[in-house]
C-alpha cells in the first residue's frame, strides 16, 4: 500500500518481558501491533538502561523511492516528539521494515532493495538526538539485519523466524490474552469490496438508491421533512439489520474446516480458532445483506445526524452485529462510490475501539481515511485513539444524547405515545429541529479536539482556513463520483501522497 495513515500508540507495562537478540525483537513485533505488519515501516521506542518497549509508529512503505526521505524524515519526527509530549522523550529507537518478495524476488532481495529506507531512517532518527540500535528486515519467513555485522547471529542470506506460538513472546501473550489478528492486508480486505461478480448489481442499486437519496439530503437543511423521513428510513433499516445479524449463524463443520485450510502456515490462531472461521463468517454476512439494503444505508449515513445516530450501537449485545454490518457496508461501497466507505469504515473503527479491539480500529479508521483524508468524525476518532484515550467520554456522549432525544420525544407536546430509546439502539420517532444540548457539547469537543490534534500535526501541511473547510465538508453529505448519478454539485479534492498524519 503505497499511502497508509501513520499509527501511534503505546505499550502496556503491566507485564514485563525480556527480549534478546533481533531473533526475539522480531517475533514480538506482531504482539505489539496486534497484526502482522505487511508493507509496513514501523519505529518502536526504547527508554532507560534496560530498553523498554514505549510508543511505536507504523506507515506502510511508499512505492517510490523518491518518498522514502520525507517518510524517514516525518516517521522520526512523530515518534520522538510524540513521546516527548508524554513526558517520556525514547533514549533509543527499534525500526522494522515488512515486506513479502514479488513473483521472483528473494528475501535477502527486498532487504537490498530496502537498505536505502532503513538507513535514511537511522539517520533521521540520529539527527534528533535517538540512536536506532537495530534495524531488522521481516521478508519471507526470515528477518535480516541492517545493524548486526556478525554473519554468525545474522547471516547475509537471513535467519528464519520462530515457529508460530514457540517463542518467550508468543507464551507470555497467550497467558496475557493478546491476539493476532492476522496479516495487516488480511484485515484490511474484510473492509474492501471483494472484487467479485456482485459489484455490478451493488454499482446498480447504488445508482438507483442514489437518484431518490442524494437530492433529498443536498437540497433540504438538516431539519427537512425530506432529509428527516431519509434518517428514519435509514435507521430503520439498520435497526432491521442489526437484528438480523444478532441471531445465530449456522456453521457447518465443512465450511469451518475450509476455512482453516486456507489460512497461511506461520499464522497464529486467534483464541478459540477464531482466526479460521473469518472468511467464511464475512461471506455469511454478505449473504445476509441485499445489494437495495445496502445501498439505502450507505448512502443515508452520508448524513452526519444519522450517522451520529448510529454510533449509539456501540455496546453490549448490539456491538458485534453493528460491528459486523459496517464491515459488510464497507465491502459494498464499490467504484465509483468508494468514497461513501468513510462513513461505515468510521463507525466499524469506532465499534472496534469502544469494545477494546485497538488494532482493527486503527485499521478501519486508517482506511476510512484513505477513502477521505478530511473526513472529520474519523480524524477525530482516530486521534483519540492513537493518544491512548479512553472511549467512555465518547460514549457516555452518546448515551447522553440518546436520553436527551427521549426526553424531548416523551415531554408534553412531543406525544404521550412518542417511543423512547431501547436497548437495541436509538429509538426513531422523529427527531425535534435542532440539535440537542448533548449534540452540541459532543461537537464543541471534538473541534477543540480537532485543532489540538492539527496543532500537533503542524508538519501535515493543515492550516486554520483547511481545517474549517473540513468541518464544513463533513457537515455536508456528498454526492456520487462521475459515472454513477449526475449530481447536484462539484467538489474539488487535492490528496497529498506518501505519509500522512491522523493514525
Amino acid at each position: 500500500m503505497n499511502a497508509n495513515h501513520h499509527e501511534s500508540h503505546g505499550l502496556s507495562t503491566s507485564r514485563q518481558i525480556t527480549l534478546r537478540g533481533p531473533a526475539e525483537l522480531a517475533d514480538a513485533l506482531p504482539f505489539m501491533l496486534g497484526f502482522h505488519p505487511s508493507d509496513s515501516v514501523v519505529l518502536v521506542a526504547l527508554h532507560g538502561e534496560r530498553g523498554r518497549f514505549g510508543g511505536r509508529v507504523r506507515v506502510g512503505i511508499p512505492r517510490s523511492p523518491r518518498e522514502w526521505s520525507a517518510t524517514a524524515d516525518y516517521l522520526a519526527e512523530c515518534l520522538v516528539e510524540g513521546c516527548g509530549r508524554r513526558g517520556d522523550r525514547p533514549d533509543a529507537i527499534v525500526a522494522f521494515l515488512c515486506q513479502e518478495p514479488a513473483p521472483g524476488e528473494t528475501g535477502r532481495r527486498v532487504t537490498e532493495r530496502l537498505r536505502p529506507l532503513a538507513q535514511r531512517l537511522r539517520t533521521a532518527c540520529g539527527a534528533l538526538d535517538v540512536p536506532v540500535l537495530e534495524a531488522l528486515c521481516i521478508s519471507d519467513g526470515l528477518y535480516f539485519s541492517y545493524c548486526c555485522p556478525d554473519t554468525r547471529c545474522c547471516p547475509p542470506d537471513g535467519t528464519p523466524l520462530a515457529l508460530s506460538g514457540t517463542s518467550v513472546m508468543a507464551a507470555s501473550a497467550a497467558y496475557a490474552g493478546i491476539q493476532v489478528r492476522g496479516t495487516l492486508k488480511d484485515m484490511e480486505a474484510r473492509l474492501k469490496p471483494r472484487g467479485t461478480d456482485g459489484d455490478a448489481v451493488q454499482r446498480a442499486a447504488l445508482n438507483e438508491a442514489a437518484t431518490v437519496i442524494v437530492p433529498r439530503l443536498l437540497d433540504t437543511p438538516a431539519s427537512g421533512l425530506g432529509r428527516q423521513e431519509t434518517r428514519e428510513t435509514t435507521l430503520a433499516v439498520v435497526r432491521s439489520l442489526i437484528d438480523r445479524f444478532s441471531r445465530p449463524p449456522e456453521c457447518p463443520a465443512t465450511d469451518a474446516e475450509a476455512a482453516r485450510s486456507a489460512i497461511p502456515a506461520g499464522l497464529p490462531l486467534l483464541a478459540g480458532g477464531a482466526a479460521t472461521g473469518t472468511a467464511t463468517a464475512d461471506a455469511r454476512d454478505d449473504e445476509l445483506l441485499t445489494p437495495d439494503e445496502a445501498a439505502t444505508v450507505i448512502l443515508g449515513l452520508q448524513d452526519r445526524d444519522t450517522r451520529d445516530r448510529a454510533a449509539e450501537w456501540m455496546e453490549g449485545p448490539e456491538a458485534l452485529p453493528a460491528l459486523r454490518l459496517w464491515r459488510a457496508l464497507s465491502r459494498r461501497c464499490v467504484a465509483p462510490y468508494e468514497e461513501y466507505a468513510a462513513a461505515p469504515l468510521t463507525l466499524a473503527g469506532w465499534v472496534a475501539w469502544s469494545t477494546g479491539d485497538e488494532p482493527s480500529a486503527r485499521v478501519a479508521l486508517g482506511l476510512a481515511l484513505e477513502a477521505d483524508p478530511e473526513y472529520l468524525f474519523a480524524r477525530l476518532l482516530h486521534q483519540a485513539c492513537n493518544e491512548g484515550l479512553d472511549p467512555e467520554s465518547l460514549r457516555d456522549c452518546l448515551r447522553k444524547e440518546r436520553d436527551a432525544r427521549g426526553a424531548a420525544e416523551t415531554a408534553p407536546g412531543q406525544g404521550a405515545h412518542a417511543p423512547g430509546p431501547t436497548a437495541d439502539g436509538p429509538d426513531l420517532a422523529r427527531v425535534p429541529d435542532g440539535p440537542t444540548r448533548a449534540r452540541q457539547q459532543a461537537r464543541q469537543a471534538a473541534r477543540r479536539t480537532t485543532r489540538q490534534a492539527g496543532r500537533r500535526a503542524n508538519g501535515a501541511g493543515r492550516g486554520p482556513a483547511r481545517a474549517a473547510a473540513t468541518r464544513r465538508r463533513d457537515e455536508e453529505p456528498r454526492p456520487p463520483r462521475t459515472g454513477a448519478v449526475r449530481p447536484t454539485r462539484t467538489r474539488t479534492r487535492t490528496r497529498r501522497r506518501g505519509a500522512r498524519s491522523g493514525e
